[in-house]
């Protein structure tokens, strides 16, 4: 696969991913016990769910990134 099709490949899971991920971070952020904390455990749980999406995005940066095979 060239990297242009992976780029490609990889923008479209990237955007399907972070569109899940943000429904998800939504409904855990309106869950009671959040809503209920103290304005830092809020913030600490905004912060790790802000965040959260990169670690599992990096691999598939680095796939998208990987030079084209030598023929």
């Amino acid at each position: 696969m060239t990297r242009r099709a992976r780029k490609l490949l990889g923008t479209v899971v990237l955007l399907i991913f972070v569109c899940v991920y943000a429904l998800l971070a939504m409904a855990l952020a309106q869950a009671n016990i959040i809503q209920h904390s103290p304005g830092f455990v809020q913030g600490l749980f905004y912060m790790i769910l802000g965040l959260g999406w990169i670690l599992p995005v990096l691999p598939l940066i680095s796939w998208m990134e990987r030079p084209d095979r030598k023929v």
